[in-house]
C-alpha cells in the first residue's frame, strides 16, 4: 500500500488502484475537500498552486487546478516552483491557502499534495483530519457552471522570492560577491536547477558549475540529498576546485553543503551553521526536532540562548518556534526555518545566509566545520509489515529503558549520557526510523545497532 495520508499531506505512488496509490480519484477528492475546508472561513476564494519537476507533476497540476475550479475556487498557478516559493506566494496573494505538488525527497514514482493555510504554513493536525474525513465522505456540492473558479498564471515568483531573500538584513550580497566563490550545484533535475543558480547569480556568484540542473524530473540519482547519492557533486567540486557544493531536494526545502575537499559539510550541520551566524548577530532561542543533532543546543547555549526540541514534522517545529519566540529553527535534514523571512523550510534563505557567513569569516568550509561542536549521527530504518504493532513495540522498548532519561513526545527518544537514540514511525514512508548520535561514528553506530537488534528480538 503506497497511499499515505498524514499531517505531511497526501502522498503516494502514481498509478494503480484508487485508495491504494495516488490516483486521479484520490487527487480529485482530497483536493476538493481541501478547497472546501480552507475557504470556508476565509474571505478570499483563491488558492496558490505550484509544483516541482516530477514527470507526473503536469498531470497532477491539471487535475488539481481543474478540481479547485470545479468547487468555485480561483487559482494562481505558479507552474514549476518550489515549496518555499509557494509558501511565500500565499500571503503575498492574500490567498486562502496553497497546494504544492511534490513528494519532497521520495523517488520519481511518488508525488503528493502538500497543503498550506492562509499564512503559507502547513495546515495543522485538526485541519488535516477534516480534509481526510471530508474527502472520504464527499459531503459537499460542486459549483454550478456560472460559478466555476478562474485561473491566473504567474511566472514572476522566482524573481519575487529572490528579491525577498536579498532584502533580509543579515544577507550581504556585497560580501558574497567580494568572496568570489566558485560553486557547484546538484538540483537532481528538478526546480532547484532554475532557482538555486538564479539566486547565486543575484548574490554575485559568477562561477557556477551546474550538474543535474535540467528541470525535466528525470532524477539521475535518489533525490534525497545524502552522501551516497551525491557522488557526481563531489566529483564536480574536486575537478573544478570549487569552494563549495550545494545540493537540494526536488522541492528545494532541504539544503546540503559540500566542502572544498568533496566531503559533505553534513546535512545536520546546515542548520547548525546558519544558526551560528544568526545567533552571532541576533541572540535568542532555537528549535529543532527530536531527531536533530545536539550541536544546535551547544551552539545556542554558547551564544546565550536556550534550545528547545519539538516533535518531528515542520508544523511541530514551527509551533514550538512560535511558542518560544525562536530566532532560528528547523530540522536536521537540512531544513532552515528563518522567521524573519517566513515560517517554512527554505533552501534559498539557507544558501544566502550560509554564504554571507562564510564570506565574512573568510574561512574555507573545512576550517569552519572543524570549529563547530563535533557529533556523529547514524540513520537507520526498519521496513514495517502489516502485522507489526508499532505502538506495542515502542511501549516495550520504553519499559526496557524506563531507567534512562527518555521522551515519548514523538515515538521514543532515549537520552544516554554521551549518546541518544530516537525511534519513530515515519509520516511519509512505511518504515520505523532509528536515529542515533554519539561523540564518534563508532559510538553512534553501536548504540543504533544495539537498539535494532533488540527490536528484531521483540518482533521475532
Amino acid at each position: 500500500m503506497t497511499l499515505i495520508k498524514s499531517i505531511s499531506g497526501i502522498r503516494g505512488t502514481i498509478g494503480g488502484r484508487a485508495g491504494d496509490n495516488l490516483t486521479p480519484i484520490d487527487i480529485v477528492k482530497f483536493t476538493a475537500a481541501f478547497g472546501k475546508m480552507i475557504t470556508r472561513e476565509h474571505s478570499a476564494k483563491t488558492i496558490v498552486v505550484g509544483r516541482d519537476a516530477r514527470v507526473s507533476g503536469e498531470m497532477l497540476a491539471r487535475l488539481v487546478i481543474g478540481t479547485l475550479q470545479s468547487v468555485g475556487i480561483d487559482v494562481v498557478d505558479l507552474g514549476l516552483s518550489t515549496t518555499p516559493t509557494v509558501e511565500l506566494a500565499v500571503p503575498m496573494e492574500g490567498a486562502a491557502g496553497g497546494i504544492i505538488l511534490t513528494a519532497s525527497h521520495n523517488p520519481g514514482q511518488w508525488n503528493a499534495l502538500k497543503l498550506l493555510n492562509a499564512a503559507g504554513e502547513f495546515i495543522n493536525d485538526e485541519q488535516g483530519k477534516e480534509v481526510l474525513a471530508l474527502g472520504e465522505s464527499l459531503d459537499f456540492d460542486f459549483a454550478e457552471y456560472n460559478a466555476l473558479g478562474q485561473v491566473r498564471e504567474d511566472q514572476n515568483y522566482l524573481e519575487k522570492h529572490i528579491e525577498a531573500v536579498l532584502a533580509l538584513p543579515l544577507v550581504d550580497a556585497d560580501a558574497v560577491r567580494q568572496a568570489d566563490f566558485k560553486i557547484a550545484v546538484d538540483a537532481v533535475n528538478s526546480s532547484g536547477g532554475i532557482f538555486i543558480p538564479a539566486l547565486l547569480k543575484a548574490l554575485g556568484v559568477e562561477t557556477i558549475y551546474p550538474i543535474h540542473c535540467t528541470p525535466d524530473g528525470k532524477f539521475p540519482h535518489n533525490p534525497e540529498p545524502l552522501k551516497e547519492h551525491l557522488v557526481d557533486l563531489s566529483k564536480a567540486v574536486i575537478e573544478n576546485q570549487a569552494d563549495l557544493g550545494i545540493a537540494v531536494d526536488p522541492d528545494v526545502d532541504r539544503l546540503v553543503f559540500m566542502m572544498e575537499d568533496g566531503e559533505l559539510f553534513g546535512e545536520e550541520y546546515t542548520l547548525v551553521a546558519v544558526a551560528d551566524y544568526i545567533l552571532s548577530q541576533n541572540p535568542g532561542n532555537t528549535v529543532s526536532n527530536l531527531s536533530s543533532t545536539r550541536a544546535l543546543r551547544d551552539v545556542t547555549q554558547r551564544h546565550g540562548g536556550e534550545y528547545f526540541a519539538a516533535a518531528v514534522g515542520e508544523v511541530n517545529v514551527v509551533s514550538k518556534m512560535k511558542e518560544v519566540s525562536a530566532v532560528i529553527g528547523g530540522e536536521g535534514n537540512g531544513g532552515i526555518i528563518y522567521p524573519d523571512s517566513h515560517y517554512g523550510r527554505d533552501a534559498l534563505v539557507g544558501v544566502a545566509l550560509f554564504l554571507t557567513h562564510l564570506a565574512k569569516m573568510k574561512q574555507k568550509p573545512t576550517q569552519y566545520r572543524a570549529s563547530l561542536p563535533q557529533y556523529y549521527m547514524s540513520k537507520n530504518k526498519i521496513t514495517l509489515t502489516p502485522q507489526l504493532d508499532i505502538d506495542q513495540l515502542l511501549a516495550t522498548m520504553q519499559t526496557r529503558y524506563a531507567h534512562e532519561n527518555h521522551s515519548t513526545v514523538d515515538g521514543l527518544k532515549i537520552d544516554f549520557e554521551n549518546e541518544w537514540v530516537h525511534l519513530r514511525k515515519s509520516n511519509t514512508e512505511p518504515i520505523i526510523r532509528i536515529y542515533s548520535e554519539g561523540a564518534t561514528p563508532e559510538a553512534a553506530e553501536a548504540i543504533a545497532q544495539k537498539i535494532i537488534d533488540e527490536i528484531h528480538d521483540i518482533i521475532q
